[in-house]
């Protein structure tokens, strides 16, 4: 029979303290404008759900999308240029 202590250590070795660290709050924050966008699109699309969209619902809809499409646009453009060093 095996043990498994020997084990435990290896696997418990590096405390996890529950933080995320400064490169996550940095992604996190670069995708935020995309986050508040996706969560207004949301918003547009909960608010039609019980109910038949009338115009300003539609247009409210086409509005969350075309920003999301937009800020995905951006930080895409944002990330081939730092990849390429400026160069596009």
């Amino acid at each position: 029979m095996k043990s498994i202590a020997a084990l435990q250590a290896v696997v418990t070795a590096v405390p996890f303290d529950g933080e995320p660290s400064d490169a996550e709050l940095d992604a996190i924050e670069q995708e935020m404008p995309l986050i508040l966008a996706e969560v207004d699109l949301l918003d547009a699309q909960i608010m039609t759900i019980d109910r038949p969209p009338t115009v300003l619902d539609e247009r409210r809809i086409r509005r969350a999308r075309k920003r999301v499409m937009a800020v995905r646009r951006d930080l895409t453009n944002r990330a081939g240029t730092a990849l390429t060093g400026g160069v596009a």
